[in-house]
């Protein structure tokens, strides 16, 4: 099995630490680590680095190459601009689809923490054991829902249809888009729905026969750069019909219009999170909900509830009298915001664009 992720969101939720140049899946925000980094190590031993594929943005080079060394030059996969989901998986599948079409490929995400790591290496052993026997199936990889959010998508389960070493595998019944409030208590109460993590587990063959039936115009796109793929015209032709793509998601483009009998669903506890934002990040740090979560050099009187991370190794930040707050200092930026402010932030920093403030976003 080979395993493909994605590295290349902007993360202006996670402002001011994620910026343009140096986006959330490049930062440090749990340990040591960048996020990146953490999304290749919990595949290893699974994987074999000659089987990572990291997908990303030509703007981030250098930044992969330095934090993934042990990843081959020949499996970093640089998309010329932003096209969203859609056409760089369908070009992706059809590199891999002309050297091995049925050899299973999961799709996975750089911007996410798993705790469960062992886990979730057993899910992937069953997924693609399933895939190799089963080559045109879509397994999605799913997880039980903590709480009934709002800021997530949803699948529906039907029933439970098999169980490989533990592992149940559900029949797919659809999509959900990030329920309102009243609709995702439904969701959650219910027991029939898991969140989408926007992990899956198919082969190329599988990938590129749905973009040609589902969204021709962008298989057919894909098709013209792959006919070079291998030539030293390569880049050439990839800049040249990139361009062309239409700016569509995968979920939109493919997996909204599947046949419903063509994908299986495993819904597990693996510790995940999308740490996408501060909040969400603060809620999958904490070890109950009102306890702080912080970073550097902090010192605090009285405070309760609230995500503090300071950057500067020389300013102590000092807190008191504190709750439900958000204060992250970089040394140019000190953001301070309540915990239910955080969705506010990305339209601040798209407001500061043609300003004197633009070099901070």
């Amino acid at each position: 099995m080979k395993a493909v992720i994605f590295a290349g969101g902007s993360g202006t939720r996670l402002w001011p630490l994620s910026r343009k140049k140096s986006p959330k899946q490049f930062e440090k925000i749990v340990g040591d680590k960048s996020t990146v980094q953490l999304a290749v190590d919990r595949l290893i031993p699974l994987f074999q680095s000659k089987d990572i594929f990291i997908a990303t943005n030509t703007a981030y080079k250098n930044i992969i190459r330095q934090q993934l060394p042990k990843i081959p030059e020949k499996n970093l996969l640089f998309e010329p601009e932003k096209k969203d989901v859609g056409p760089a998986i369908a070009l992706v599948m059809g590199m891999f689809r002309r050297d091995n079409p049925d050899e299973p490929v999961v799709i996975l995400w750089s911007d996410h923490l798993v705790k469960k790591v062992s886990h979730f290496q057993k899910i992937l052993s069953v997924a693609d054991e399933y895939v190799q026997k089963n080559p045109k199936k879509i397994v999605f990889i799913a997880h039980k829902p903590r709480y009934a959010s709002v800021n997530l998508g949803y699948i529906h389960l039907g029933t439970k249809v098999q169980e490989k070493n533990g592992i149940g595998f559900f029949a797919f019944q659809g999509f959900k888009y990030k329920p309102d409030g009243d609709l995702a208590e439904k969701f959650f109460n219910s027991g029939e729905y898991a969140w989408n993590l926007g992990y899956f587990v198919t082969t190329p063959r599988f990938i590129c026969e749905e973009f040609a039936r589902l969204a021709p115009e962008v298989y057919n796109n894909s098709e013209k750069i792959l006919e070079h793929f291998g030539k030293k015209d390569f880049n050439q032709t990839l800049i040249k019909y990139y361009s062309k793509f239409e700016s569509i998601n995968f979920d939109n483009a493919i997996l909204e219009k599947l046949n419903k009998e063509d994908a299986e669903v495993i819904t597990e506890d693996i510790g995940w999170s999308d740490i996408g934002a501060w909040e969400s990040l603060k809620e999958a740090l904490e070890n109950h909900p009102y306890e702080n979560v912080i970073r550097g050099k902090v010192y605090l009187e009285y405070v309760r509830d609230s995500l503090l991370y300071n950057y500067e190794d020389k300013k102590l930040m000092v807190g008191i009298d504190l709750d439900g707050l958000i204060i992250v200092n970089t040394g140019d930026v000190l953001l301070v915001a309540k915990k239910t402010s955080v969705p506010k932030i990305k339209k601040l920093v798209e407001s500061f664009e043609g300003t004197k403030n633009e070099k901070l976003i």
